[in-house]
C-alpha cells in the first residue's frame, strides 16, 4: 500500500515561489507623501540639532565624555566578544553584499532591476552625504581626544556622524522600504531599527564612536531613507535604460550567431573548376584511417586463411663438410 509523502515547510516554500509570477503587475513604489515630508523635516531639523550642540559644546559634548570615562568595555568585559561580532552588521562592505545577494535573487524572480537600483542609489548618496558631513566636521574619536572636554571637531577625524550606524539603518532599511506587503514592510523596519540601535550601542561600549556621533549617524540613514522616492523617477528611468541596452545586446549577439547567406555568382564570371582529388576527401570530413607503412596495403586475413609457403632448400646454415640433400655421401677418409 503506497502512501503519499507529506509536504515539509521547505516544499510548501518552494511550491509557492513556482506559483509567483515572473514580474508584479503593480509595484508599490512609495511615494513622497505629506506623511514622509513631514518625517524628512523633523529629522532634519533633529539632524542640524545635534550638530549644532556639539559645535557650541553644550550638555550633549560633556555626555559624550562621561560615557567615554565610564568605559563600558571595562565594566562588561564579558561581552566583548559578542559585541565584536555583532558590530559587523554595521560595516558597509559584508552588508552590503548580504543585501544585494537577496535583492538580486528577488531581481532575478520578478524580472526587474529596481531593487538592485534602489539599493544602489541608496549606497551612493550615503556615502556622498555621511562621507561629506565626516570630513568637513574633522571631529576626532574618543581614543584620539586632545582636550577634555572639547567637542573635538575640526581636527581632521572622520568620526562624526557615526558611518557604522547611518550604514545599518540604510543597509537593512533598505529591505523594509521594498517590501511587497504592509505587514512585511512593518516586521522590516522593527528589525532594521533594532539592529541599527543595537549597531549604535556596540560602537560606543567599544569606544571607537562619541554617543552623539551616533545620534547623528541615526538622523543621517534616516534621512536618506525618507528622500528615496525623489529618486524613484531617476531609477525607472535607469532601469528602462538598462532593459533596452540588454535587449540590443541579446539582438546584435543573435545576429552575429545567423550563419551568413550564401552569394550566388554566375556561372560566366565562375573561375573553372579544378580537377577533383579522388584520393583527398573534401573540407571538414575526416580523414580514413591508413595502416601503418610496415603492414601490406591489402586486407588482413587471419592466420588459418594465408596459403601455406614451402621454404625453398634447406633451413640449416652451410656448411663444408655439410653436403647439398639428395647428393651420394663420398666415403669419409679412414672409413
Amino acid at each position: 500500500m503506497r502512501t503519499e509523502r507529506s509536504l515539509t515547510r521547505l516544499d510548501r516554500v518552494f511550491a509557492r515561489l513556482d506559483r509567483e509570477p515572473e514580474r508584479p503587475a503593480h509595484i508599490n513604489v512609495p511615494r513622497m507623501s505629506r506623511h514622509r515630508i513631514g518625517l524628512f523635516a523633523g529629522t532634519l531639523a533633529f539632524y542640524l540639532t545635534i550638530v549644532w550642540l556639539v559645535v557650541i559644546t553644550s550638555w550633549l559634548v560633556r555626555l559624550d565624555w562621561q560615557v567615554m570615562f565610564f568605559r563600558p568595555y571595562q565594566q562588561w568585559p564579558s561581552i566583548h566578544w559578542f559585541v565584536d561580532c555583532y558590530v559587523v552588521l554595521g560595516q558597509r562592505g559584508p552588508t552590503a553584499v548580504m543585501v544585494a545577494a537577496w535583492l538580486g535573487w528577488r531581481s532575478w524572480r520578478q524580472h526587474t532591476l529596481r531593487p538592485l537600483l534602489t539599493l544602489g542609489a541608496s549606497l551612493l548618496l550615503l556615502n556622498i552625504t555621511v562621507g561629506a558631513a565626516k570630513i568637513g566636521m574633522g571631529r576626532l574619536g574618543p581614543h584620539y581626544a586632545t582636550s577634555i572636554g572639547a567637542n573635538e571637531m575640526g581636527l581632521g577625524g572622520d568620526i562624526f556622524p557615526s558611518g557604522h550606524t547611518a550604514n545599518a539603518v540604510v543597509t537593512w532599511g533598505i529591505l523594509a522600504y521594498l517590501a511587497s506587503t504592509p505587514r512585511a514592510r512593518r516586521w522590516l523596519s522593527a528589525i532594521s531599527a533594532v539592529t541599527s540601535l543595537g549597531v549604535g550601542l556596540a560602537t560606543v561600549y567599544l569606544g571607537t564612536h562619541w554617543l552623539s556621533d551616533v545620534l547623528l549617524g541615526w538622523a543621517a540613514g534616516l534621512l536618506i531613507l525618507l528622500a528615496l522616492p525623489w529618486c524613484e523617477p531617476l531609477i525607472a528611468r535607469a532601469e528602462v535604460w538598462l532593459l533596452d541596452l540588454r535587449d540590443r545586446l541579446r539582438e546584435r549577439r543573435r545576429a552575429g550567431a545567423r550563419p551568413a547567406t550564401p552569394v550566388t555568382v554566375p556561372v560566366s564570371l565562375a573561375a573553372p573548376r579544378k580537377a577533383v582529388d579522388l584520393e583527398k576527401p573534401p573540407l571538414g570530413m575526416p580523414r580514413p584511417p591508413r595502416s601503418p607503412a610496415y603492414l601490406a596495403p591489402g586486407p588482413h586475413t587471419t592466420r588459418g586463411e594465408r596459403t601455406p609457403v614451402t621454404p625453398i632448400g634447406s633451413r640449416r646454415p652451410p656448411h663444408a663438410d655439410r653436403l647439398p640433400r639428395g647428393t651420394a655421401s663420398a666415403a669419409r677418409p679412414g672409413s
